[in-house]
């Protein structure tokens, strides 16, 4: 028992958390993918891949910036915080090259995006009611 307390103390102490994954991805009913590593998903919402492989566009949406569940996606799929997401998108845009993805307030309002434009890969929150659209596992 003493090892297993001093395990989970030096987990904290290095950063590591024990917490299940507080967000899900997801894309429209009619996306056959499943599955996608960080990587790529990184990627799509970077806009530096933009093809899914059926050819399809793909069109990220994200959370509002204020939103803790866009902190927890941007700090494990982009390795960043949202701060330094939102001066990456200034230099994009500022370099003529787009525009970020679109932002919506809530859950709601992201599965609905997701729901009307076949392309779309959003994320909401673990608990959001999923229905209706794809969850992807990350992998």
């Amino acid at each position: 028992m003493k090892r297993y307390i001093i395990l989970i103390l030096a987990m904290v102490f290095a950063g590591v958390t024990l917490q299940a994954q507080s967000y899900k991805v997801v894309v429209n009913s009619e996306n056959p993918v499943s599955s996608v590593s960080s990587a790529k998903l990184s990627k799509y919402f970077l806009k530096k891949s933009a093809k899914w492989d059926n050819g399809n566009k793909v069109i990220p949406v994200d959370l509002s910036s204020k939103s803790d569940v866009r902190s927890q996606f941007s700090k494990a799929v982009h390795g960043k915080s949202v701060g330094s997401i939102k001066s990456y998108w200034q230099q994009y845009v500022f370099a003529g090259k787009g525009t970020p993805p679109v932002e919506k307030k809530s859950d709601a309002e992201v599965i609905e995006y997701v729901k009307r434009n076949p392309g779309a890969i959003g994320y909401v929150s673990a608990g959001a009611d999923v229905s209706g659209v794809n969850v992807l596992s990350i992998n």
